[in-house]
């Protein structure tokens, strides 16, 4: 009996994993920098995770493409569902402020990611993983500039009169 772990479909799969995990658990890192709760683990988890059911499906193809009525990209597009639960329980109001937004779309992306990874779209999951990053760490650097700037600060005093 030959060894499946070394096999060429495992080592492509193994391959698609590893890469989802680092590039979810880089944004994770930025994450845990900026003080947020979901950080390295969470996003590696469910950017892995989605690689990992997109793996699934494309094994389950394989096997069941003929049989009538099985649509096994159906489990693909049922990671969102699942992501969105994720991310609905992590949107909450505090003090009259939505919070967790970026966090839940984050995580949203991770999974896209994810997906991405578990196709073998790795330049697409490496590209996404990038503009996310700079949508986390230079617009979050713009977006702050802008709310402590005094033309916002005179918007908001203009707003409450």
């Amino acid at each position: 009996m030959e060894n499946i772990f070394f096999d060429s479909i495992t080592i492509s799969i193994t391959l698609r994993l590893f890469i989802a995990l680092l590039l979810g658990m880089l944004i994770g890192t930025e994450r845990v920098w900026a003080h947020k709760t979901a950080g390295m683990r969470t996003y590696a988890l469910v950017s892995m995770g989605s690689a990992l059911f997109v793996v699934i499906s494309n094994e389950m193809i394989k096997y069941y493409a003929g049989f009538p009525g099985m649509n096994p990209l159906m489990i693909v597009s049922q990671i969102l569902v699942g992501v969105g639960f994720l991310g609905a329980g992590i949107i909450f109001n505090k003090d009259s402020k939505l919070v967790g937004l970026t966090t839940a779309t984050g995580l949203w992306v991770a999974a896209g990611i994810g997906m991405a990874c578990g196709m073998g779209l790795f330049h697409i999951a490496i590209i996404a993983t990038v503009l996310t990053l700079f949508i986390f760490i230079v617009l979050w650097s713009i977006e702050k500039r802008l709310k402590n700037s005094k033309y916002f600060m005179e918007d908001k005093v203009d707003n409450l009169a």
